[in-house]
């Protein structure tokens, strides 16, 4: 399985932004993908996933109600919606897809294959 992050960029507060993580290979061997991310300086953090087959959807305190993930099942590719963009979301996001009972999805530990990052600046 490979997962191709896009989307990030440079933004102010309050605006909004939408990620994409395109996976390709052997993508019915996972059962869930995952977005985390990473401060300078800080450790990787979970910030939302979603189970491919049902859709159940898990968000960070730090996100939810700001944050939506989607699937687009047909193109293999899951979505991060962004909406009210903090300074702090600043980070850069990660995908990862993780197969099936692998321990907690809010766990990076859980996950097996991880995209490449994209940036998400947000000034105040």
């Amino acid at each position: 399985v490979q997962l191709q992050a896009s989307g990030g960029g440079w933004v102010q507060a309050g605006d909004s932004l939408r990620l994409a993580c395109a996976a390709s290979g052997r993508t019915s061997s996972y059962d869930a993908v995952g977005w985390f991310r990473q401060a300078p300086g800080k450790e990787r953090e979970f910030v939302a996933a979603i189970s491919w087959s049902g859709g159940t959807t898990y968000y960070s305190d730090s996100v939810k109600g700001r944050f939506t993930i989607s699937r687009d099942n047909a193109k293999n590719t899951v979505y991060l919606q962004m909406n009210s963009l903090k300074p702090e979301d600043t980070a850069v996001y990660y995908c990862a897809a993780r197969y099936p009972n692998t321990g907690s999805f809010f766990r990076s530990s859980a996950y097996i294959y991880w995209g490449q990052g994209t940036q998400v600046t947000v000034s105040s």
